[in-house]
């Protein structure tokens, strides 16, 4: 059997630019890719959208990997629109969700590389634990069943939404002040909200709901089979997050600890859950990409 492995990070603090370009269609279709490179699909968590992983595909594709970032189920193309018809996404759960990426993934051919953030981790777990992934990354990944940590910044950043038993059946919208909590503590609040400003769409409350009470109900959506065969899996975590603090992403690596496969968890220690999208992303990014290259998914990035 394949013992997980620990790996201790940090990535540096090198500035870059929050915009990115347009919103980048899905399509599989990418030039110079490298030979046999699976696609990566992205997928994104609660209160972010689709197009935020955008700058994330220009630097994958640039590696030789063709890419898509789907919407959830009820989401628009444009964040404007998303905004606007905040209801559309109400009432989607885990399984749901689980099932739209599901059938995403059933025209590229292939199996793709999934990569997640928040419950787009969880999303990215089950996918590849039902063996439609060649291999996955969760980044700062909502809990899954059997995780049974619950610090208190995680309560503080959930009881916005928890505290209302209404908003399972809701979409919620994030106020600046919640989203600087949660997602933007370890960076500036000028840049919080910025990124608020720029990628938050509302978001189904559902899915937290049975997160939370997922060590409750036997067949819960957030369950994973984490004893599966399948491909290799990423657990990044991140030091100073809020929404899903370190100690529950290093608690859902645990839990794949009797895997007979490749599970890797590695701690950038001085990053929150805005990991992704602040002004550290590419960081972010390139381990990711050194990760699958050390996997035998194309090649290392330069340093």
């Amino acid at each position: 059997m394949v013992r997980p492995s620990i790996v201790i990070a940090s990535t540096g603090d090198t500035f870059h630019d929050l915009e990115g370009p347009e919103t980048m269609p899905d399509t599989p279709d990418t030039p110079h890719l490298a030979v046999d490179a699976p696609p990566v699909m992205f997928i994104h968590g609660l209160w972010l959208a689709a197009s935020s992983w955008d700058p994330w595909r220009t630097r994958f594709g640039a590696a030789g990997f063709s890419t898509l970032a789907p919407t959830w189920p009820g989401e628009a193309p444009s964040i404007t629109d998303t905004r606007e018809h905040a209801d559309d996404q109400a009432g989607y759960g885990i399984d749901e969700v689980t099932a739209h990426f599901a059938e995403a993934i059933a025209p590229l051919g292939r199996k793709p590389i999934v990569v997640g953030h928040s419950f787009g981790g969880l999303v990215a777990q089950k996918l590849l634990a039902a063996d439609v992934a060649a291999a996955a990354v969760a980044i700062d990944p909502a809990q899954i069943q059997g995780v049974k940590v619950l610090p208190l910044a995680q309560l503080r950043s959930t009881f916005s939404v928890l505290g209302n038993p209404a908003n399972a059946k809701r979409t919620v919208t994030l106020t600046p002040a919640a989203f600087a909590y949660s997602f933007g503590n370890a960076i500036d609040r000028s840049e919080s909200d910025e990124i608020y400003d720029h990628w938050t769409i509302p978001s189904p409350g559902r899915p937290l709901f049975q997160a939370a009470f997922a060590n409750l109900l036997p067949g819960s959506p957030a369950h994973v089979d984490t004893t599966a065969r399948r491909g290799p899996l990423l657990i990044l975590g991140g030091g100073q997050d809020h929404a899903v603090p370190e100690s529950v992403s290093r608690s859902a690596h645990h839990r794949y600890r009797k895997a007979p496969t490749d599970n890797d968890y590695i701690v950038l220690a001085d990053r929150g859950h805005s990991l992704t999208v602040d002004h550290g992303w590419p960081d972010v990014a390139d381990t990711v990409l050194d990760w699958l290259a050390q996997r035998g998914f194309g090649a290392p990035v330069s340093h």
